[in-house]
């Protein structure tokens, strides 16, 4: 009977051990997972990482609506749209026509058409010259994440 006993004592320790082990090798992958996902989905493009492309502009008739992260749309905001940027992180964008470059915060989704790669604000669009054209070619330089709004104007912070 004592034989017995110890043998079932052996299994259910043995197993109640594997499984704590399994389980934390499961969690240490899961983790892994999801600092892999989160580390792509955040860094589609870094700082540095300059792209240029056709930019549009979008105005009063997506005033007040939401976007994106939520917020209203504000068309005399210096703000852009974009598909793969992490939202509210900033872009030096610059008209490739003219050199005017702006700062603009990506806070949308988009575009959603054609071969643009930014949708811009119009207030973005009007200070780069765009505004009656309707779309340019433009630069996009991200900046970095830990980048301040006085760094981004140069303002003494």
């Amino acid at each position: 009977m004592n034989k017995l006993i110890t043998a079932i004592s052996i299994i259910v320790l043995s197993s109640f051990i594997s499984s704590v082990f399994t389980t934390a090798e499961a969690s240490q992958r899961k983790s892994h997972r999801q600092h892999h996902h989160r580390h792509h989905s955040h860094h589609h493009q870094q700082a540095g990482d300059d792209k240029q492309g056709l930019a549009s502009w979008y105005g009063s008739r997506f005033q007040g609506r939401r976007t994106a992260n939520g917020e209203r749309y504000d068309m005399n905001a210096m703000t852009a749209a974009h598909n793969s940027l992490p939202l509210s992180s900033y872009v030096e964008v610059t008209n490739l026509h003219n050199n005017r470059s702006v700062i603009v915060r990506i806070n949308d989704r988009g575009p959603f058409h054609g071969n643009r790669v930014m949708d811009l604000s119009y207030a973005a669009a009007k200070e780069l010259g765009i505004q009656k054209s309707g779309t340019g070619a433009i630069q996009i330089r991200p900046l970095f994440e830990n980048t301040t709004v006085a760094q981004l104007t140069d303002q003494p912070g």
